[in-house]
């Protein structure tokens, strides 16, 4: 990452963190429909951001209850 370049800090709740990265890693961005390169870029960057923490060390079973916890009371 070029720290040259703006940075914004955001913070997200762990289990929507566990979430994306379970979902990063197994999803295929050639198939995500996406209408500009750089969202598929800005994924891939996500991703490694997430990679720097320690999420990328959760079990299955962290990642079960991770999906449980985000998608309680969706409503939709």
């Amino acid at each position: 990452m070029n720290n040259d370049l703006p940075t914004v800090d955001l913070t997200i709740w762990r289990a929507d963190a566990v979430v994306l990265f379970d979902w990063l890693q197994e999803v295929d961005l050639d198939r995500v429909p996406i209408t500009h390169p750089a969202q598929k870029q800005a994924l891939a960057d996500l991703l490694s951001r997430i990679e720097e923490t320690d999420v990328y060390m959760v079990t299955p079973e962290e990642i079960d209850a991770a999906k449980a916890d985000v998608s309680r009371d969706m409503g939709w």
